[in-house]
């Protein structure tokens, strides 16, 4: 994949003018919405869910691209796909087996929706290998779950590049995402590093001038 893809994470959206931010995000060429799920359990923070998810896909033209940082994604991933998600990621570390981990990614696929996998800063990136060839993405957390604003990890640099080579040497087809961080010095770096995805919060969302800042991610 030749373009990369940039798609602004609404956790960091301004929820009392909702509507008009994903306009801006539209009128500016975006297509993907990175819509993260955490539940106060698998991470401290607790945000939004199914009944959000309905009403903007109802109403506005994006790729949800859903991250559930959950205890239970076996549990809902089918409110999420009847909602709206295009593309569902659980994470890894919420799972008990690689057994579970397999079964939830043909569960997500056999829905028509496009299933990956997130892993922690500190989650080695060899955990995932066996289930790269059935995975359609792979989310690389450069920050640790649960928060909007930290700052980059370059840890995820390496994880990208290992990432990208497996690809091709192996002919797969999945998409490497990084979230976290992610603005105009970082994200040219993760996009260099193999990136398809840059999902980014903070930076577009307060963004003055956001085609500017949209291509200052991807150049």
């Amino acid at each position: 994949m030749s373009k990369v893809i940039v798609s602004p994470s609404i956790l960091a959206a301004d929820f009392s003018n909702l509507d008009n931010e994903l306009i801006k995000m539209k009128n500016a060429g975006l297509e993907y919405l990175h819509f993260d799920v955490m539940d106060g359990q698998f991470v401290n923070n607790v945000t939004f869910g199914v009944p959000l998810l309905k009403e903007l896909s109802s109403k506005f033209d994006f790729t949800y691209d859903v991250h559930l940082m959950i205890v239970n994604p076996k549990e809902v991933y089918m409110d999420y796909i009847s909602a709206g998600a295009n593309l569902l990621t659980f994470h890894y570390e919420a799972m008990n087996s690689d057994e579970e981990v397999e079964n939830l990614i043909k569960l997500i696929k056999k829905e028509n929706c496009k299933a990956g996998i997130s892993i922690k800063p500190s989650t080695d990136i060899s955990k995932i290998e066996k289930f790269l060839p059935i995975l359609d993405l792979v989310l690389v957390m450069s920050v640790e779950p649960g928060l909007g604003g930290q700052k980059f990890l370059d840890i995820a640099l390496d994880k990208i590049s290992y990432l990208s080579n497996y690809k091709k040497l192996h002919n797969l087809a999945y998409f490497i995402s990084v979230d976290g961080g992610i603005n105009g010095e970082t994200g040219p770096r993760a996009t260099k590093a193999g990136a398809d995805i840059l999902v980014s919060g903070t930076y577009l969302f307060k963004s003055l001038s956001l085609k500017e800042d949209i291509l200052r991610l991807v150049k």
